[in-house]
């Protein structure tokens, strides 16, 4: 890996900021990042991380645009952190700066995100990541970083592409995590993992969203919060499971003894909607509940959830 290695980071939001943080540490990168609302403040100031995990550090990107019509041409990796709203409308905006030797790499929450690369770009790799990092950008350009940090990745297989090129694309980007010195695992079944965090984000995001209420408050509103939760929870994972994904059900105890173990929290929808932003809706609730219908699977509660969150996201849109 003695060449430069192009990355393009788009969304630069808290937890895009972080990892540019990460992959400005190996001098081999050079870090394009795509900016919008903090575009002056980065591209004056550059970035400003205060981790609990790796100190406070200023670092400025190699290049920094507000409009992919500056991008210079096609890069070895494209880092896709951005909220996914509208994945294929970010994919055809990507294109000028994918090619057939591009890696995409998708670090969102929600699952299904790879499909309309994977259409797009049909000759490019794709690696999928699953991201637990605990960031916020108090303000542009300064991002705050608590202790959680943690990444699941893998390859998104393509059949179009040699199984030996792929594998080493994967192992490039992990050397690039290592040398940022970030917490991460290389998983053979990254759609497992994918899985079993939308079974979390698919409960909690659109239950405090719909209420407004942090999850112990939540629970314990009435005797039927928590065995509507179950059911939510369970319904996913019967989808994912159809979708061939090997999900357990003991799952739900896990997840449930987890947030049990919490303090009451909101969630990153429910940030959104407190601040009248569109919603994370398609990946998360969306995707399942399309392919339950799909396979002529009843999820009665899934449907219900999921109509509910599309309204609050239709008010939201039509507000901006």
């Amino acid at each position: 890996m003695s060449e430069p290695v192009d990355v393009l980071l788009y969304g630069l939001g808290a937890i895009g900021s972080f990892y540019a943080f990460i992959l400005s540490r190996n001098d081999r990168v050079r870090l394009t990042v795509l900016a919008r609302s903090n575009y002056d403040s980065v591209k004056k100031n550059g970035i400003l991380l205060q981790s609990q995990n790796h100190g406070e550090h200023r670092f400025h990107p190699h290049n920094v645009i507000n409009s992919i019509d500056q991008v210079p041409g096609p890069f070895d990796y494209v880092v896709c952190a951005h909220k996914a709203l509208d994945q294929d409308a970010v994919a055809a905006r990507l294109q000028p700066a994918i090619s057939d030797k591009t890696t995409i790499v998708i670090i969102q929450n929600g699952v299904g995100n790879e499909e309309p690369f994977r259409a797009k770009f049909p000759s490019s790799s794709i690696i999928s990541c699953v991201t637990w990092v605990g960031a916020r950008q108090n303000s542009p350009g300064v991002v705050e970083h608590t202790k959680s940090e943690d990444m699941q990745i893998g390859l998104f297989p393509n059949p179009n592409v040699d199984a030996a090129l792929e594998k080493q694309r994967l192992d490039i980007f992990s050397t690039l995590l290592q040398t940022g010195k970030t917490r991460f695992q290389v998983l053979d079944d990254i759609q497992r993992k994918r899985w079993e965090k939308v079974v979390w984000n698919a409960a909690w995001n659109s239950l405090t969203t719909l209420t407004m209420l942090d999850t112990q408050s939540w629970l314990h509103s009435s005797p039927d919060a928590t065995p509507l939760t179950l059911r939510l929870m369970r319904e996913v994972i019967d989808v994912g499971r159809r979708c061939g994904v090997e999900l357990d059900y003991s799952l739900i105890d896990e997840l449930m003894g987890k947030i049990n173990a919490l303090p009451g929290i909101g969630s990153s929808m429910q940030t959104d909607c407190k601040s009248g932003r569109p919603l994370e809706v398609d990946v998360i609730l969306g995707f399942p509940a399309r392919k339950a219908k799909e396979f002529g699977m009843e999820t009665p509660v899934l449907d219900v959830i999921y109509a509910l969150v599309v309204a609050v996201d239709v008010r939201l849109r039509a507000s901006l």
